[in-house]
């Protein structure tokens, strides 16, 4: 234990806190709000921060403060909004910066601990170890093929490093989830490190398709799969896609599943029309959404 402290105590230096700011007439301030705190690891001695997209999606200012009290202005260099992280630069050179281990050789029962800002000097260690690396998909248009779900409470705001016992960070921290019973969520740091060489020259992935998106929310139910809401001016609801919809069928492929559901989305790019079978106060009906890309509705 004394040299887990130790460890968590040696990487403190590397993790920030974030202060961002949002416009208000920004489509994320809904449901995120105009003012957002986070965590962030620098992963590279020029400058490089790894946080998590939600943080700093629509940003008007960003503020970075180390645990020393320094503060600096940062950038979004690219969001991706597939994996959930985001890649912020700010003006530091020389600095010690964290060691990214290779999170695709991880496994059930590993130690694990998150580092995480509570306050723009404060940090927090939760530790645990790895529950489960399979599939994760969640309402909002989101689904990683394989997600670090750990016991370790995430104990600060989000976007925070998760590390193994030898300090190689393997994760970006971006949920609690406590309600059922997995204690926290992380982005799988490969999914940084395989596309490094894209994400800092050009801001996104350039050989990957832009997935269709509609901007809806939908929950699975008893009675399939549903609509829980839609985002305001997206897709979805300027094409009359409604909260209670039942989603039947995607270009009249059945889906049983929201995993399904986002498969047979994500077999379009934005741009293309999907056709989605809705069962609607008892009535079957058809409408047609032309999918659009995220980052574009969102930037």
């Amino acid at each position: 234990m004394d040299a887990q402290i130790g460890l968590a105590r040696a990487l403190v230096p590397l993790t920030v806190a974030l202060h961002v700011r949002i416009p208000g007439d920004h489509p994320s301030v809904a449901a995120l709000g105009e003012e957002r705190m986070g965590s962030a690891a620098l992963v590279d001695s020029q400058g490089i921060l790894l946080t998590v997209n939600y943080v700093v999606m629509g940003s008007r200012e960003i503020v970075a403060t180390f645990s020393d009290g320094r503060r600096f202005p940062a950038e979004i260099t690219a969001q991706d909004f597939e994996s959930g992280i985001a890649v912020l630069r700010i003006p530091v050179r020389d600095r010690p910066a964290a060691i990214l281990g290779d999170s695709r050789h991880l496994a059930p029962g590993q130690e694990v601990f998150v580092l995480a800002s509570a306050g723009p000097t404060v940090r927090r260690v939760g530790s645990g170890v790895i529950t489960d690396l399979g599939p994760f998909d969640a309402y909002w248009e989101y689904m990683l093929d394989s997600a670090i779900q750990t016991s370790a409470f995430n104990p600060g705001f989000g976007g925070g490093p998760l590390f193994d016992i030898h300090g190689r960070m393997i994760g970006v921290t971006s949920l609690n989830l406590g309600q059922v019973g997995r204690f926290s969520l992380a982005i799988p740091v490969h999914l940084f490190t395989e596309h490094r060489g894209d994400l800092l020259r050009f801001g996104r992935v350039r050989d990957r398709v832009r997935r269709a998106w509609i901007g809806f929310y939908p929950q699975p139910a008893e009675s399939g799969i549903v609509v829980a809401g839609v985002v305001p001016e997206a897709p979805a609801s300027r094409c009359g896609i409604q909260e209670g919809d039942v989603i039947l069928a995607v270009n009249f492929r059945e889906v049983t599943s929201r995993q399904e559901l986002y498969q047979e989305m994500w077999r379009h790019a934005a741009g293309e029309p999907l056709r989605f079978s809705i069962l609607r106060d008892g009535r079957r009906t058809t409408i047609e959404v032309v999918g659009q890309d995220r980052a574009e509705f969102y930037r």
